[in-house]
């Protein structure tokens, strides 16, 4: 499984990174079969983030570390080192571009974005 990382750099300039995450088969549900399972991020908060079809937003940084798992329509991620990236559903992100210049944002084509939005811990 891959996750991809959105991080701003020591000039404040954020830039993509792709994860890969390590998985072991362990007994996550007895008496199910092993799964296989991921190391565990800490955790605050989670919340559903709702946009609509044509919201855009040219520059801004994560206003905190977040996982964003993206439920339905198709986001479009600008770095502000140019980069642009398209997630949709089933794309995980890491925002930690918490500082500098942020990213731009745009919901793309005409169906809304629904994303499960999972705080993490500092």
């Amino acid at each position: 499984m891959k996750y991809v990382r959105l991080y701003a750099d020591r000039h404040g300039d954020s830039h993509f990174e792709d994860v890969e995450v390590e998985m072991s088969f362990v007994d996550f549900a007895p008496p199910a079969p092993p799964l296989e399972v991921s190391a565990s991020m800490p955790g605050t908060n989670v919340a559903f983030l709702h946009a609509p079809a044509g919201w855009s937003d040219s520059s801004h940084p994560a206003p905190r570390r977040l996982l964003s798992l993206f439920l339905r329509g198709e986001i479009e991620v600008t770095a502000s080192d140019g980069e642009v990236r398209l997630f949709g559903p089933g794309s995980a992100v890491l925002l930690e571009d918490t500082s500098g210049k942020g990213h731009g944002t745009r919901v793309v084509g005409n169906d809304d974005a629904l994303a499960a939005i999972v705080q993490l811990a500092e």
